[in-house]
């Protein structure tokens, strides 16, 4: 578990002032020109060292990520920090909090962040859902600018602006080069890498895209020092994790933990157990939507981190725990979350345009039991030509779900087949020909 002192977000509930008196009392821009003047080098360093890994989902190494930016300008082109606020991967709710609650720690964390990438300027783009979010967000952004902690002439040295930029609702939005694209004021699709968004991001000038979390996190790793962030966790999965914990679980919360905590202790410790108790817990999708789920079985015990639920498959993505007891028709579950993804592909890849449609239509007739047998290999086969055969990640996510249904549950799908065979002349449905599905 993790101990209160070591605790970044400490007004995660919203019980103190978030503004920028309440985020001093919390330690929030202490001593932030001391970090800048040691310079762009030994912060990338330190949050290198620090292992910090990317909270968006994707885990990437954020030192590493930092240092990918030009050290100098060459061309004349400005550097840009662009801050992911989308936060639409379904289960997610944690950068929502960070801005409704905390907002100084993520702009403290972007004038740190844009300092160390040589960028004048930063942008957050924040999901259109988000209405109290962006004004308390702009409202400590007013606040700084009145404090001179950034602008121009700040009391920093270093001259930096900071725009919030809201989006209108699109999932695919939070896709990195689609959201360069939207904020470009061009329809929101992803863009073919490379060229990378380091190199031509927005406007065509190099840019870093990071999540909310990665950003907040910065100052404190800074200030404390990359041991003490390397310090909590486990070997390659340090730090401290915002886990929002939903489904059929006592008290759904959203909780700061260490990394690699167990789901069993996550779950007893913050949430008050599984409703109904263990035996009753059916399967658990460990990171959002977008990842496969994993049976209780293998979940129960298993570390809560990118390399343990890698390797059951899965993968911690945002850390959204989305908790199943057996109540749950597992089968339109996941059904319902491809019809998520056929609504949200942007269309632009035929395998993503086509294939989640497909797959949601043959999951919604397995979810009744009015399918063959056969339809259920020729269902993963389909999954398997969507994943990696688009520009974004968008197909994977549609595939990871139906791939996990499939990998632990076929014998669930086989039941309601035979089921509705016993009960219904099963020759009178057929196989629907994908491409005759695809064009109805």
């Amino acid at each position: 578990m993790l101990d209160d002192r070591d605790r970044i977000f400490k007004n995660l509930y919203g019980y103190e002032d978030w503004g920028l008196a309440g985020a001093r009392r919390r330690g929030a821009w202490d001593g932030t020109k001391a970090i800048i003047d040691k310079g762009r080098d030994w912060i990338v360093g330190e949050m290198k060292a620090s292992g910090l890994r990317g909270r968006g989902g994707a885990g990437f190494p954020t030192g590493l990520k930092w240092s990918f930016m030009p050290k100098e300008s060459t061309d004349g082109r400005p550097s840009y920090l662009v801050v992911n606020a989308d936060e639409s991967e379904p289960g997610t709710c944690k950068d929502r909090e960070i801005m409704r609650h905390d907002p100084h720690l993520l702009v403290e964390g972007c004038l740190l962040a844009s300092f160390a990438m040589g960028a004048q300027a930063a942008y957050i783009y924040v999901r259109g859902e988000f209405i109290r979010e962006r004004e308390h967000l702009q409202a400590a952004i007013d606040q700084a600018y009145e404090a001179k902690l950034i602008g121009k002439d700040n009391v920093h040295g270093w001259p930096f602006d900071l725009y919030v930029h809201h989006g209108a609702g699109a999932y695919i939005c939070g896709e990195e080069t689609a959201l360069l694209e939207s904020l470009e004021g061009k329809k929101g699709q992803p863009r073919l890498k490379p060229p990378f968004p380091a190199n031509v991001g927005l406007y065509g000038c190099p840019t870093t895209v990071n999540n909310v979390e990665s950003i907040a996190v910065a100052p404190d790793i800074l200030r404390r020092g990359a041991a003490w962030f390397a310090g909590i966790g486990r070997p390659n999965n340090v730090g401290t994790k915002l886990f929002c914990i939903s489904g059929h679980v006592e008290r759904p919360c959203n909780v700061e933990e260490a990394m690699g905590i167990t789901f069993r202790e996550l779950v007893e410790t913050h949430c008050g157990g599984i409703r109904g108790g263990w035996d009753n817990l059916l399967a658990v999708i460990p990171g959002g939507s977008s990842v496969p789920l994993v049976p209780a079985h293998e979940i129960a015990d298993a570390y809560m981190d990118f390399d343990t639920l890698r390797g059951l498959k899965s993968g911690l993505g945002t850390a959204a725990v989305i908790v199943m007891d057996k109540s749950t028709d597992i089968v339109r579950a996941i059904a319902r979350i491809s019809y998520f993804y056929k609504h949200e592909s942007c269309g632009q890849c035929t395998p993503c345009r086509e294939g989640t449609g497909w797959m949601w239509r043959v999951l919604t007739r397995m979810a009744d039991g009015r399918a063959h047998k056969r339809e259920i290999d020729m269902l993963l086969d389909v999954t398997t030509r969507v994943e990696g055969h688009t520009i974004c990640a968008l197909g994977d996510a549609a595939a990871w779900p139906v791939q996990g249904l499939i990998r632990h549950f076929r014998h669930e799908i086989e039941r309601r087949i035979d089921e509705f065979s016993r009960n219904a002349n099963i020759d009178d449905v057929g196989i629907l020909d994908p491409v005759a599905q695809a064009a109805e």
